[in-house]
């Protein structure tokens, strides 16, 4: 049970950088204040999931959820 708790421990460190920086590299959000006037619309505005912007967007709720699950699986008392 040690070696799993110490290879779960090394997995949510790795997550943690990971998800710091993957939250570091997204746009702020008032970047986008263009939309407020139908800018969304646009061609980028449709296809944001297809984009650099969309994978990050995608990557950190995955990131965000294993955060999640390792720190109540190493929490628990087994």
């Amino acid at each position: 049970m040690d070696i799993l708790r110490i290879v779960l421990t090394i997995i949510f460190v790795i997550d943690c950088i990971a998800l710091t920086i993957v939250v570091l590299m997204q746009e702020g959000k008032s970047a986008g204040l263009g939309a407020i006037a139908g800018g969304a619309e646009t061609y980028w505005g449709k296809n944001k999931g297809r984009s650099m912007e969309g994978a990050l967007v995608k990557s950190t709720k995955f990131m965000a959820i294993l955060f999640i699950v390792l720190a109540a699986v190493l929490n628990m008392n087994f």
